[in-house]
């Protein structure tokens, strides 16, 4: 049998406060979704000012990212590319960029997905998440 690691709540504090200081920042109004590697919510944190439909989009992308393994930049490019049979995947409702899997050696753990600004600036604030626990 194999061990798994797992997310605990001084990880997931940790990504959030940095994430949340990198949309600060830059006076991002956003909303940022954590997840674990089955894309259940662990957090949700909707900044003063963020579109109320942020609040869907970052956890959706953050589920998307989860588990699909890998960036929803991904998805976005193949859809955009022409691949748009993609469109029609099951439970994968946020494949736009601004999800990132948070892993470790090899494993998913979970992933973060924020929404509110431009896809590349959500990436970037859920990269400055995942840089706070040296991922």
């Amino acid at each position: 049998m194999k061990n798994k690691l797992s997310l605990e709540l001084a990880d997931i504090k940790a990504i959030a406060a940095a994430a949340e200081a990198e949309a600060l920042a830059h006076a991002w109004a956003v909303t940022i979704a954590i997840v674990d590697d089955g894309g259940n919510m662990l957090w949700l944190q909707r900044l003063d000012g963020a579109a109320p439909i942020s609040s869907l989009i970052a956890p959706a992308k953050a589920r998307t990212s989860a588990i699909g393994r890998r960036e929803t930049k991904m998805y976005e490019d193949m859809v955009n590319g022409g691949r748009f049979s993609f469109l029609s995947a099951p439970t994968l409702d946020g494949m736009l960029e601004g999800g990132v899997p948070i892993m470790k050696d090899g494993q998913c753990l979970g992933a973060v997905g924020v929404s509110g600004v431009k896809s590349s600036e959500d990436a970037q604030i859920a990269r400055a998440g995942l840089a706070a626990v040296g991922l």
